[in-house]
């Protein structure tokens, strides 16, 4: 979409990004309007706005969806696959989202992810007049228009980070009922250890199956060591333990002005932030249900998700912090 980069060439935060990509599609041919999703929390909500909300508007009005809620958005940020169709083609699904499409002129939808490192980092929702118009030629043009806006995200953040902003993500919201606990690390080999100890002793505490337990363990391990060895300080461990979905991040303090071994691109310019922070996450790609990353000016988080089979009650007092 040539007539969209310019636009994410000169924005210069993500409103304007989002704001940008919704013009653009809510303008397209058959487009009754669209949307944009930003995953935040660990991956446990979404950050959305509509594009009635966004085009003309000088600030936008920003809503949260819980990641599990049933709806095209969590799916594609969940599973990094593109949900598209005529609002009959569904088969029941998100039987909520869809009731009263029709009546808004909507005969279609498509939604698809914006690619991250990981999992996606949110996703773009069209809402169409004629199913029709989703053939493979528009899917692929809905394609680049979700990646061109993953990169913009990506660039701004880092951008609005080498500006000493106030990039540093808000404490995440925990719901309520979760299980949870957190502890520092500190900047050591034995950092590694202590933090799968930690693990180990609070999930048995929440009854989690033994094969959760070293799942999780294993992908803590890989997240604990990167944050000794490429960014040489202390970070924060938090467990979440909530609707059969436990959430593990880890937080360095690292920030966009740690030096970089000779050869490597400095993390303010590097639009992978794993490139540089970590290699060998392949584990934690191929044991969690889906993971995740952000830098901004203080350092970097890295979190990834287990699905529970056989979930534990989280209605009870939660396990103190460490």
């Amino acid at each position: 979409m040539p007539m969209l980069d310019p636009f994410l060439r000169d924005a210069h935060d993500v409103d304007q990004v989002v704001r940008a990509v919704l013009a653009v599609v809510a303008g397209g041919p058959a487009v009754v309007r669209a949307a944009l999703a930003l995953s935040e929390g660990g991956g446990r909500r979404l950050r959305f706005v509509d594009s009635a909300a966004a085009v003309g508007q000088d600030d936008l009005d920003w809503s949260h969806i819980d990641a599990y809620d049933d709806v095209p958005l969590t799916t594609v940020v969940r599973t990094g696959e593109v949900v598209h169709g005529g609002l009959d083609e569904f088969g029941g699904r998100y039987a909520s989202f869809l009731q009263g499409q029709g009546e808004r002129g909507v005969a279609a939808v498509a939604a698809l992810p914006l690619p991250g490192t990981g999992s996606p980092i949110g996703g773009l929702l069209v809402y169409l007049s004629d199913p029709a118009a989703l053939d493979e030629r528009r899917i692929a043009t809905f394609r680049s228009i979700a990646r061109r806006a993953s990169d913009a995200v990506r660039r701004v953040r880092l951008a609005s980070g080498r500006r000493g902003s106030d990039a540093v993500p808000q404490e995440p919201v925990v719901p309520e009922g979760a299980l949870t606990t957190s502890v520092l690390l500190e900047s050591s080999p034995r950092a590694t250890g202590a933090a799968r100890r930690f693990l180990r002793e609070h999930l048995r505490a929440w009854a989690v199956d033994d094969e959760a337990v070293d799942d999780a363990q294993l992908c803590l391990s890989e997240l604990v060591t990167n944050a000794v060895v490429h960014a040489g300080t202390a970070s924060e461990l938090r467990v979440v333990l909530d609707a059969g979905v436990l959430t593990v991040t880890v937080r360095d303090l690292g920030g966009l002005g740690k030096p970089t071994a000779a050869g490597e691109p400095h993390p303010s310019e590097d639009p992978d932030p794993l490139r540089v922070y970590g290699r060998g996450l392949q584990l934690v790609d191929a044991l969690s249900t889906r993971w995740g990353s952000e830098r901004d000016v203080t350092g970097t988080t890295v979190w990834f998700a287990l699905e529970l089979a056989d979930a534990p009650a989280t209605d009870g007092d939660p396990v103190a912090a460490g």
